[in-house]
């Protein structure tokens, strides 16, 4: 039945209240430490570029009536970093953000990303912030455990700090790190050779190591909140390298119940490094797909003013959904796609 008939919309009514609800206790958490609310424009010249993210493409036309390419951005990031540049220190929003080629119990379309940024703050520290808003949505909601299918956690619980390396060698008999250069370069013939599968010729360090992952991520978060962390320097995307050890990058990613709930960074703010980052997954993202998104040429100037932050993106409609037991994303959506 669609979402907007009578009795469908009141059986859906009180997940859609309890998100409301969710939403208020998790706005108060950021106010009362000094947050600031902001609204970034979901209306860009670049959409992100990330190979396997794909964008809603439209155009623009000014007064002239000449059309201009524009994009409905995927993360509010690359507009919240310039933001920090400009000088906030403390910033979060409820980001309505478009993924094309999205659906399933656990993707949409549109949906709303909670992203959040500490200026001149170890990334431990959004670390703890995102285990805090888990906590704080399960209480608000009521919930002593958080259920996804036929998997429950703990979310009160401590949490399980996990480090890639060891979640390959737990539970796939990997040894990552191995397949990694002195300098954290991949190595792909290395990980082909141990992975489990016949790799396809195409497929490169990171298909591979994507492969591997997904297959582990049902396990992650099963009993209690896991912490993801230390992701191999390959699949850094817009982190900074460790200080500790060039093979793994500050990034990090939160699991409730084998799903993937936020994902963050001690964010990169050297811009040569980030240009060369963005121009190879546009790389790969012709060869796969046969279309290339622009480099947003203001984030990569605003890196240079912008202070050292740590930053996290963390799926609300997701988190609402195991905070309330609901079985599919369309059920805690208000108005979700036919």
């Amino acid at each position: 039945m669609p979402w907007w008939t009578a009795q469908t919309h009141a059986d859906r009514r009180p997940l859609l209240l309890t998100r409301g609800r969710i939403k208020t206790g998790l706005r108060a958490f950021f106010e009362d430490q000094g947050f600031t609310e902001v609204e970034c424009g979901a209306l860009v010249a670049s959409p992100g570029n990330e190979t396997h993210l794909h964008a809603f493409r439209t155009e623009r036309r000014g007064p002239d009536g000449i059309a201009h390419a524009a994009f409905l951005h995927t993360s509010p990031e690359f507009a919240a970093k310039k933001l920090l540049a400009a000088g906030e220190t403390k910033i979060f929003e409820f980001a309505r953000v478009f993924r094309n080629r999205e659906g399933g119990r656990r993707h949409a379309p549109e949906f709303t990303m909670l992203e959040w940024y500490r200026a001149r703050a170890p990334y431990e520290a959004v670390i703890e912030d995102a285990l805090a808003l888990v906590r704080l949505a399960a209480e608000i909601a009521g919930a002593k455990t958080l259920r996804h299918q036929d998997c429950a956690c703990d979310p009160f619980a401590e949490a399980e700090w996990l480090t890639v390396a060891d979640a390959f060698t737990r539970y796939a008999g990997i040894d990552l790190l191995a397949t990694l250069t002195a300098d954290g370069a991949p190595d792909r013939a290395a990980l082909a050779l141990v992975c489990g599968f016949a790799a396809a010729a195409d497929e490169d360090w990171s298909d591979i190591f994507s492969k591997i992952l997904t297959a582990i991520e049902p396990k992650l978060g099963a009993g209690c909140l896991t912490i993801l962390h230390e992701y191999p320097r390959p699949e850094a995307a817009l982190a900074r390298v460790s200080p500790r050890d060039p093979k793994v990058a500050e990034r990090f990613e939160l699991y409730g119940c084998g799903v993937e709930l936020a994902n963050g960074f001690g964010e990169l703010t050297d811009a040569a490094e980030q240009r060369i980052r963005l121009d190879a997954e546009m790389v790969k993202k012709v060869r796969l797909y046969g279309e290339r998104y622009p480099l947003d040429e203001d984030f990569l100037a605003a890196l240079a003013q912008m202070p050292p932050a740590s930053g996290v993106a963390l799926g609300f409609d997701r988190l609402v959904m195991l905070a309330t037991g609901a079985p599919h994303i369309r059920d805690v959506l208000w108005t979700p796609p036919l």
